[in-house]
């Protein structure tokens, strides 16, 4: 269905229940009609909380001096990827830190690694690196690219986000180059960040179509204590960091972007446990990351505190029979973005 920029900025002011929840079922219908029941499961390894950046919301900011840093080895990852593979997970997420210290060979090599001894798609998520390595990293066998661009509102974005020295960030042009390379691309927006307004999100959303994006993740801020914009007192919070306010741009998203990949973000379970995920799954999402990092690093992955991790491993929790108890099913294979098909 079509929708007006005037309407996105409607729905995101809208507060009235009985019409949020028609926006939820608008959202969920659309969702069937282009994407189907599947639910595709993404692997998730964190597996370097090394990172340049100072951004001023993040825990592991290259700032945050009481940080245990780790990159984890080809082995460690590899033996991820296999436990992806047998729990039936159609991708790898390899994420990080913008960490310098991961050369380009050694992240082809693991690359090369994964495609020799899994079937597995991989998805990068490691922050901004140089036009030829995404471009090497692509031929040796990544086939996607997550990078958030946060929020469309420049100001605010420089204030959050700081360049690094003599280096000038526009993610724009990168998800562009990125999409060039022949990557399935993916970004997105925290919710709620302090500063931030709706006008600002409705931008979000109308860039996310200008994109044609072929995965879009949307999860509300957490606050980190310790980071400079937690102690910030000039920014204050105009927009409700809430799972009900990311639940109304992930619905919003759905419709304006009927063909995208989006998942239902470990922030909306971090807010409000599995009850957050299935809120993210009712109103358009279709995708959820587990997290198979192992134990001993997923604590110091610390980008916000008490980070959800849904994991099938420990305690014998099924993802495919309580996908099954509300109606969904668990993606078989890849689960390529449909909307790559049609750009």
């Amino acid at each position: 269905m079509n929708i007006t920029r005037n309407e996105v900025a409607e729905w995101l002011l809208m507060d009235n229940p009985v019409k949020l929840d028609e926006l939820f079922r608008i959202a969920d219908r659309v969702r069937y009609e282009f994407v189907g029941d599947a639910v595709h499961l993404r692997g998730l390894v964190e597996f370097s909380n090394y990172c340049a950046r100072s951004c001023q919301y993040c825990g592991i900011s290259v700032n945050s001096s009481d940080v245990k840093r780790y990159r984890m080895t080809h082995d460690e990852i590899l033996d991820c990827a296999k436990k992806i593979k047998k729990l039936k997970y159609g991708t790898i997420v390899l994420q990080s830190g913008e960490d310098w210290g991961m050369d380009t060979n050694w992240m082809s090599e693991l690359l090369r690694r994964i495609k020799q001894e899994t079937d597995l798609a991989v998805t990068l998520s490691i922050g901004e690196r140089k036009d030829e390595e995404f471009e090497e990293w692509f031929d040796a066998g990544a086939d996607r690219f997550l990078m958030r661009f946060e929020t469309t509102n420049q100001k605010l974005y420089e204030k959050i986000h700081p360049n690094l020295s003599g280096k000038v960030s526009n993610r724009f042009d990168i998800l562009r180059k990125l999409k060039a390379i022949g990557y399935e691309v993916g970004s997105g927006v925290m919710v709620g960040i302090p500063g931030q307004t709706l006008k600002d999100l409705e931008n979000d959303i109308m860039m996310f179509k200008e994109l044609n994006l072929d995965m879009i993740g949307i999860g509300p801020y957490i606050p980190s204590p310790g980071t400079p914009l937690y102690e910030e007192k000039s920014l204050k919070n105009i927009v409700p960091p809430t799972v009900e306010m990311a639940c109304k741009v992930v619905a919003v998203t759905r419709i304006v972007c009927p063909r995208a990949n989006i998942p239902s973000t470990t922030a909306l379970a971090t807010l409000n446990g599995v009850d957050g995920r299935l809120q993210g799954l009712n109103c358009g999402a279709n995708v959820l990351m587990p997290n198979v990092t192992p134990v001993k690093y997923r604590e110091l992955y610390s980008i916000y505190p008490k980070k959800s991790a849904l994991n099938e491993e420990e305690g014998g929790f099924s993802l495919s029979k309580w996908l099954e108890s509300f109606g969904r099913v668990q993606g078989q294979g890849r689960g390529d973005s449909i909307n790559l098909k049609y750009r």
